[in-house]
């Protein structure tokens, strides 16, 4: 029979391993809710991932705050987009002292140029994710080389399901006439997707929703979406809906549903996680454009 103490020190034990179990797991940060969504894909159980701007949220115009600033000190790799998407993330490092590596993801894709600078958005096109993903095992296993083997297999796996999703985006819209692939966009965030997957987005923002668009921007857009076959006005889910709204109204174009651009959505809907997001695109756009 166990002795008054000795129950106690089980009791402390058993208490004690759940919070031993997840110190032992490596502190990382994404900057935004795309990124924090592959860390974990990749990470799995190895990882404690947090994410400073969350789901819906504008990662360019994002205000850090005292918190951030604490979770970057305490954090062992910082995963960034770059390409200028987190205009405020220098300054965070450099209040929060951190000495965590950062990684910097845009660097390995070919940048698109945009109006106002390098076009951030690469992960709309599938091929730049697997980029990401890799460059994410390898950050992992090199922090944490414990874990290697876990974080290869888990990343194999993430870049299978991408390879699928590619293939999957790609026939999708292909069944849609090439003269009927041309759409409004808030924002020019879909750059990259417009490349791969020969959609045409016409947009009064440029690659940053940071400045608004001009009265001149706007007016350009509404007469190339009356002189062109556009096949729809789409909203963002990180931007002001009333613009695009406008643009259709003006021009009597359809208005088609709402992308995700720059963010993840809310825990259970339709784009909660990156390749949820991609199907979720690719479904509004097919609904819109199918003749």
């Amino acid at each position: 029979m166990l002795t008054r103490r000795a129950s106690l020190a089980l009791l402390v034990a058993a208490c004690a391993a759940p919070a031993r179990a997840q110190a032992e797991k490596l502190p990382v940060v994404a900057t935004f809710s795309i990124l924090g969504d592959l860390v974990a894909q990749v990470g799995g159980d190895r990882v404690d991932v947090t994410t400073l701007v969350g789901p819906d949220g504008d990662a360019h115009v994002y205000q850090p705050t005292t918190a951030d600033a604490r979770r970057i000190a305490q954090a062992k790799l910082i995963f960034v987009n770059g390409l200028g998407f987190e205009g405020w993330l220098e300054r965070l490092i450099a209040a929060a002292r951190s000495k965590g590596a950062v990684i910097t993801l845009g660097k390995g894709v070919a940048a698109r140029p945009g109006e106002d600078g390098a076009d951030p958005h690469a992960w709309q096109d599938v091929a730049n994710t697997k980029i990401y993903v890799a460059e994410i095992r390898d950050a992992l296993a090199g922090a944490d080389p414990a874990g290697a083997e876990a974080y290869r297999a888990r990343a194999d796996a993430c870049l299978a399901r991408l390879d699928a999703l590619d293939a999957e985006i790609v026939k999708a819209l292909d069944a849609i006439p090439k003269e009927r692939r041309r759409v409004v966009s808030t924002h020019d965030a879909f750059g990259y997707f417009s490349a791969r997957y020969g959609v045409e987005f016409i947009a009064p923002q440029g690659v940053s929703t940071e400045a608004e668009a001009s009265a001149r921007d706007i007016a350009r857009i509404i007469q190339s979406v009356k002189q062109n076959k556009v096949g729809a006005v789409f909203l963002e889910n990180v931007s002001d809906p009333r613009l695009a709204r406008r643009i259709a109204a003006e021009t009597g174009a359809r208005m088609g549903g709402t992308l995700y651009s720059d963010a993840l959505s809310g825990p259970g809907e339709d784009g909660s996680n990156y390749i949820d997001m991609m199907r979720h695109n690719v479904r509004e756009l097919t609904k819109a454009l199918t003749p």
